[in-house]
């Protein structure tokens, strides 16, 4: 009996808020293994939860063994995705030396006015940083708390690794950033000079911040015999977009839609505007290094509340919203009272002005769809787009998907549905180091919707 031919795979790390997976892809970019784990938070040193590393960094490695047992696979390569935001504290033996701060903590005002006020006040700081005023969500203001407030944790820091970053240091032994971190709202980059801002030199923080690598570099691992490379990780928004920007050329807006619904316009480098800013916009950066403008509203967060508010109201289930067709007599009805593009005017509807529960959860998509349609206009260029994909949990709402293209009748809109962009993302990112097929141009399905 000839040995079975062993299946080469890559392997991908997406670590969520509260979803960690791992998954294995095949050289079709299909998953041929998956595993979801989920597991408790910790607390820093002041009570406010935050992720467990030490969870995490065990998960990461029984995963690893557990994937190495099956011997129907052969890993050629691991990479890693996970949320932005989030800096890891690594002393000189590579432990970490602070808790992973979470990017939802309260941050004190004193300290962020002092910075911004250094650096032309905050409106200039924004502007040159493309980072709106987030409080610990700026991860690079996290750095300097800890400078001001904690001085013993900042001089044991050898290094400060974005979250994607330690994972794969942990598996390659090498400490690098990469630009889709560094450029996520982050107020460390100055998209003006394209390098570090004044203040993170200014304040000795550059000195604990690894060399920049390009998202496509792999780095053997750090096993004694293990033939596999390992990728330098990603934020997770950037790459998302990597299978659109390698399948389509032509301009296009991504809306990639979950609790956040963030639209991403990869082809618009117009600097930000003081509006932009003040409408929540910023700037990512693309795994090759270009600007990415993006809006984002909290939709799927008030789809969640409002749905529960009809159901509990009419005495059904929320499920009954799932695959609802629209109805257009519905919507010519609704259109005919006062819309608001405020994402937060459904909230303030009285219930008892609909006749149905149909009637209601219509009316809630069409106030959705105007505010959707307002943060995207946001970034959009008009005349400049060829083309609206929209990802996520509402590229499956009919009512959703046929409202947005009544929105935009001059171009194409598409509900794009593809399993695990993320992930595809990050493993298309080393596509050339493990896979000997060319790239699949079938990734993402496109169902198309007529204005």
């Amino acid at each position: 009996m000839g040995q079975k031919k062993r299946i080469p795979v890559v392997a991908i790390f997406d670590v969520g808020k509260t979803n960690k997976k791992l998954f294995l892809f095949d050289e079709h970019y299909q998953i041929v293994f998956e595993k979801s784990a989920r597991f408790l938070e910790t607390v820093d040193e002041d009570g406010d939860p935050c992720e467990n590393l030490e969870s995490l960094r065990l998960s990461v490695f029984d995963s690893l063994h557990e994937v190495f047992r099956k011997t129907d696979f052969e890993i050629k390569a691991i990479n890693f995705t996970a949320y932005g935001a989030s800096f890891v504290l690594i002393g000189e033996d590579g432990q970490p030396v602070a808790p992973l701060y979470n990017y939802l903590k309260e941050y004190p005002e004193e300290l962020k006015n002092e910075l911004h006020n250094s650096y032309g006040g905050l409106e200039q700081f924004s502007l040159d940083t493309a980072s709106p005023d987030l409080g610990s969500l700026n991860s690079g203001l996290q750095l300097y708390r800890i400078k001001k407030e904690k001085p013993k944790v900042f001089a044991e820091t050898f290094c400060s690794l974005h979250l994607p970053q330690y994972l794969s240091f942990l598996l390659s032994g090498q400490m690098y950033s990469d630009k889709t971190s560094i450029g996520c709202h982050t107020a460390l980059w100055d998209y003006n000079k394209q390098e570090y801002h004044q203040w993170v030199k200014d304040n000795r923080i550059e000195e604990k911040l690894a060399p920049i690598v390009n998202a496509d570099e792999v780095f053997s691992a750090n096993f004694p015999g293990s033939t596999f490379l390992i990728g330098s990780g990603m934020h997770d928004s950037s790459s998302a977009l990597i299978p659109y920007l390698l399948n389509f050329h032509e301009p296009f807006v991504l809306i990639s839609t979950g609790t956040w619904c963030i639209s991403l316009n990869p082809f618009n480098h117009s600097p930000l505007t003081k509006h932009e800013l003040e409408q929540d916009c910023l700037f990512y950066l693309s795994y090759a290094g270009d600007p990415v403008k993006a809006s984002r509203l909290f939709a799927g967060h008030e789809h969640d509340i409002q749905t529960k508010r009809i159901a509990d109201h009419f005495g059904i289930t929320t499920a009954k919203f799932r695959n609802m067709e629209v109805d257009w007599n519905l919507i010519s009805k609704l259109e005919e009272g006062n819309l608001s593009d405020d994402l937060s005017a459904f909230s303030k509807i009285d219930l008892n002005g609909f006749s149905s529960y149909e009637e209601a959860y219509h009316s809630l998509m069409l106030h959705l769809v105007k505010a959707q349609v307002k943060s995207t206009n946001l970034v959009s260029q008009k005349g400049k787009i060829t083309r609206v994909f929209v990802d996520g949990g509402f590229s499956k709402n009919l009512i959703y998907m046929n409202l947005l293209a009544k929105e935009y009748p001059e171009v194409e809109v598409y509900a794009a549905s593809m399993a695990q962009a993320t992930a595809v993302g990050a493993a298309l990112v080393i596509h050339e180091h493990w896979n000997s097929l060319p790239i699949p141009n079938n990734l993402i399905e496109l169902r198309f919707f007529r204005a």
